[in-house]
């Protein structure tokens, strides 16, 4: 096992860091965009970025800032793409199945307003229709666009500093019980997170 994550980190170490910030900054903003979020979540990608920013691979401000942009971007296009093909793209079969939690999405949209946007920006699903779902109501942009902004920000630095504590943690533990110990604790949180990301994705599908 301790070589299997010597190899997964060997791996992204491996990457140059220009190919880095271009995977984390296109991840990011396609999941707003294009509806990426639905396969793999930006907030992955972000953390990631501020893992390899602990381990000295990339710079810490420039991944904090790749993410920010790439989030506040990826909305602004998403809402273009709501409100110029939003009725074509919410009819198509991709979303049949899911159309309970895009109408609860819409009547949240509804009843906050521009503040659903940066609410929304902190669950998985809502993070990847919000923009297009604000852009299909007919919401003026520069309504739109100071809370994405405010959401980018937050949630960008939030996910970008989570990934680079880790990344501290791993080396601090390292340094005082050995690499072996360090690994154990690695499984152990990377364990508790997948349990708590399990038990929020169920959450969200009863909601």
């Amino acid at each position: 096992m301790s070589g299997l994550i010597n190899s997964l980190v060997n791996t992204v170490l491996g990457a140059p860091p220009w190919l880095v910030y271009v995977l984390v900054a296109l991840v990011v903003f396609a999941e707003d965009a294009l509806f990426v979020g639905f396969v793999l979540p930006g907030e992955t990608l972000a953390i990631i970025g501020g893992v390899t920013a602990s381990l000295g691979h990339t710079h810490l401000s420039v991944i904090l800032i790749i993410v920010v942009l790439a989030a506040i971007i990826g909305d602004s296009v998403g809402f273009e793409i709501g409100r110029l093909f939003g009725p074509k793209i919410l009819a198509h079969g991709f979303f049949e199945h899911r159309r309970k939690r895009l109408d609860s999405a819409q009547d949240f949209l509804r009843r906050r307003g521009g503040a659903a946007v940066f609410l929304g920006r902190w669950t998985a699903f809502f993070r990847a229709v919000m923009p297009a779902l604000a852009g299909l109501s007919r919401m003026k942009y520069r309504v739109f666009l100071p809370w994405n902004a405010a959401g980018g920000i937050a949630w960008g630095s939030t996910m970008v500093v989570a990934g680079y504590l880790a990344g501290e943690s791993y080396h601090r533990v390292e340094k005082w019980l050995g690499r072996g110990a360090a690994i154990i604790v690695a499984l152990i949180v990377l364990v508790a997170i997948a349990v708590w990301a399990l038990r929020r994705h169920r959450r969200e599908a009863r909601a």
